[in-house]
C-alpha cells in the first residue's frame, strides 16, 4: 500500500464518522434522516477490508501521521467489529428514536444531538484501535468517557443522571490510574535512551523492550491493566457497567458493551505486549487470571440475583470480558484467537440482545424481569429474536460463542491452565443457569389480556390496539396495560372502538426497520461459528502474541 493511501483508509475510520457527527450538527433547521447514521459504519468496514488486505499481503503495516495511526492484525481485527457492531446498532437507530418520539420522550433536537454522540463515540473508539501511540491511546479513550455520558444520560431522567455521574466518576478514576501507568512507561522508555517523538510508540516499545527497566515496567503494567481494566468492566472498578448500560438507549448499549469494552480491553493487550518481553509471561498472566476469576465470580453472583433483565445483560458483559481476559492470560495463539473470536461473537449476540431488549421496554414499558411475560405469544418475532440472542450469549452451537469458548478450554488445559478452566466451567454453568431461567420466565407464558397489566386501573379504561400500533418499529406499540409514555386511555384518543378489559391483546409485530438488524445480528454470529471464512488468515495473525 502506498504512503498515500495507508494515509487515506487509516484517516478513514476516524475522519467519517467526526465529519458526520459535525454535518448532524450544523444541520439544526434541516432534520437528516436517521439512516444517514449507516454511512459511518459502512465507511468504518470498508477501511477495514482494504486495510485487512493490506496486512495480510506481507510488507510493513499501513501507517500514517508520523507513526500515529498503524493498522496490524490486531487493530484491523477489532476495526472490523467496530464496523460490524456499529452498522447494528445504527440500523436499530430509527426503530428505537422512532418508538422514543411517539411515547414523547424525545424530539428532533433529542433525535439530532443522539446522532452527533453517537458518530463522535465511533469516530473515538476507531481512533483508540487504530492508536500506534499509547499517549493518543489514552486520549481517544478518555474521548469515549466524555462522549457516551452524555449519552447515557441522554434520557435526562433521575436514574440516567446518576448512572452518568457514577460512569464519569468510576471511569476517570480508572482513566487516571492508565495515565499514571503509561507515564512511567514513558520514563522507562526515555531511561532506555529511545527518543522522545518514539518513548510511547508501542512497536517501538516492543522492538526496545529489552531494555526497559523490570521494576518501573511491573508497575505501569499493574496500572494500566486496573485503569483500562475499569473501561472494559473488570473488576474493582466495574460498578459504573450495570447502570450505564441498563439507563443509555438500546443501540448505545449495544456499542457500549458490544465493542467499547473490548476497544479497552485491546489497551491492555498492547500494554501486555511490551510487558512479556520485559518480565516474562508469568506477571501478566498472573495478574489477568486473577482479575478474570474475580469478575466472573462477581457477576456469576449478581446474575443469581437479577431482576432486571438490562442489567442482566449488563453483568452478562462483564462474565464474558472476563472469558475474554482469561483468554489473554493464557496467552497461546490458540488461546488468543478464542479470545479474538469471542470478542466478535460477543459483540455481534450482544448487540441483538440489547436493541430487543430495548423494544421489549417500549412494548411493555418495564425493565423488571417478573412483568414480562409471555413475550413470544405477545411479540412472537421479538421474542424469538430475544431468545435467540440470550442462546447465543450461552455459547450453544452454532453461536460464534460456543466455537470460541470450546477453543479456550482447549488452550486453557494445553497451557496446563486446568485448574483455571474448570473453576471457569463452574461458574460458567452456573451463569447459564441463571440466564436461562429468566429469559425463559420472561418468554413462555399464555397471551396477556387487555387491562391485565400492572398498569390497568379498572375496568372502564382499556387501551385501544390501532393498525399502526400493532409493529414495533413504527409509532409506539402499546399493549395491554403497560403503555409507553403519559398513560392516555382510549376515550382522550381518537380512533375505533375499545377494547374491553380480558380481551385477548393482538399480537405485536416486529417490523422491518426493527426486525432486519436483529435478524443480520444473529445470521452474523451464528455465521461466525461455522466457519470464519475469509477472515481466518486475519485472526491467526492477530493471535500472534507480542507481534509488532
Amino acid at each position: 500500500m502506498t504512503p498515500l493511501a495507508s494515509q487515506v483508509w487509516l484517516a478513514v475510520p476516524v475522519a467519517v464518522p467526526l465529519a458526520a457527527a459535525g454535518v448532524h450538527t450544523a444541520f439544526r433547521r434541516r432534520a437528516l434522516s436517521a439512516w444517514t447514521g449507516l454511512l459511518s459504519p459502512c465507511a468504518v468496514l470498508a477501511a477495514g477490508v482494504v486495510l485487512a488486505r493490506a496486512v495480510l499481503s506481507g510488507g510493513h503495516p499501513p501507517s500514517a501521521f508520523r507513526g500515529v495511526l498503524r493498522a496490524d492484525a490486531l487493530s484491523v481485527w477489532i476495526l472490523l467489529v467496530v464496523g460490524a457492531v456499529a452498522a447494528l446498532a445504527a440500523a436499530a437507530a430509527p426503530a428505537h428514536l422512532a418508538g422514543e418520539r411517539a411515547a414523547g420522550r424525545a424530539d428532533a433536537a433529542t433525535a439530532r444531538r443522539y446522532q452527533v454522540l453517537v458518530h463522535a463515540f465511533l469516530g473515538a473508539m476507531c481512533a483508540a484501535v487504530l492508536a500506534a501511540n499509547l499517549g493518543v491511546l489514552w486520549v481517544a479513550i478518555e474521548a469515549t468517557t466524555i462522549v457516551t455520558a452524555f449519552l447515557v444520560g441522554h434520557r435526562r431522567t433521575r436514574a440516567s443522571v446518576e448512572a452518568a455521574w457514577k460512569y464519569v466518576v468510576i471511569c476517570s478514576a480508572g482513566i487516571a490510574l492508565a495515565f499514571l501507568g503509561i507515564v512511567l512507561l514513558y520514563y522507562a522508555a526515555r531511561a532506555a535512551q529511545i527518543p522522545e517523538a518514539q518513548a510511547l510508540d508501542w512497536p517501538v516499545l516492543v522492538a526496545h523492550a529489552d531494555r526497559l527497566d523490570p521494576a518501573v515496567t511491573r508497575l505501569a503494567t499493574a496500572l494500566v491493566v486496573l485503569g483500562f481494566g475499569a473501561k472494559a468492566g473488570l473488576v474493582p472498578l466495574h460498578a459504573w457497567l450495570p447502570d450505564a448500560h441498563s439507563q443509555a438507549p438500546a443501540p448505545v448499549s449495544a456499542l457500549m458493551s458490544g465493542v467499547l469494552l473490548s476497544v479497552s480491553f485491546t489497551a491492555v493487550l498492547r500494554c501486555k505486549a511490551v510487558a512479556d518481553l520485559v518480565l516474562g509471561p508469568g506477571y501478566t498472566r498472573t495478574l489477568l487470571t486473577a482479575t478474570a476469576l474475580l469478575t466472573l465470580a462477581l457477576a456469576v453472583a449478581l446474575l443469581l440475583a437479577q431482576r432486571d433483565y438490562k442489567r442482566m445483560l449488563a453483568y452478562s458483559s462483564m462474565e464474558h470480558m472476563s472469558l475474554i481476559a482469561l483468554g489473554a492470560a493464557v496467552g497461546t495463539p490458540l488461546a488468543m484467537s478464542a479470545a479474538l473470536l469471542h470478542i466478535a461473537g460477543h459483540g455481534l449476540a450482544k448487540t441483538v440482545a440489547f436493541c430487543a431488549s430495548g423494544h421489549v421496554l417500549q412494548l411493555r414499558g418495564t425493565t423488571r424481569i417478573g412483568r414480562v411475560r409471555g413475550l413470544l405469544a405477545r411479540a412472537p418475532g421479538l421474542g424469538t429474536a430475544f431468545g435467540l440472542s440470550v442462546l447465543a450469549l450461552l455459547a450453544l452451537p452454532p453461536s460464534g460463542l460456543f466455537a470460541s469458548e470450546l477453543a479456550l478450554a482447549r488452550a486453557a488445559f494445553a497451557a496446563r491452565f486446568g485448574w483455571a478452566a474448570a473453576a471457569v466451567l463452574l461458574l460458567v454453568l452456573t451463569a447459564f443457569a441463571a440466564l436461562a431461567v429468566r429469559t425463559a420466565a420472561m418468554l413462555l407464558g399464555g397471551v396477556p389480556r387487555v387491562g391485565a397489566g400492572p398498569a390497568a386501573s379498572g375496568a372502564g379504561v382499556a387501551l385501544q390496539l390501532q393498525p399502526a400500533e400493532q409493529r414495533l418499529g413504527v409509532p409506539p406499540a402499546v399493549a395491554e396495560g403497560t403503555p409507553q409514555g403519559p398513560y392516555r386511555p382510549a376515550g382522550d384518543r381518537p380512533g375505533p372502538a375499545r377494547l374491553a378489559p380480558g380481551t385477548p391483546a393482538v399480537p405485536v409485530r416486529l417490523g422491518m426497520a426493527a426486525g432486519l438488524p436483529l435478524v443480520l445480528g444473529l445470521a452474523a454470529c451464528a455465521a461466525l461459528g461455522v466457519a470464519a471464512g475469509p477472515l481466518t488468515d486475519l485472526l491467526s495473525a492477530a493471535a500472534l502474541p507480542g507481534r509488532p
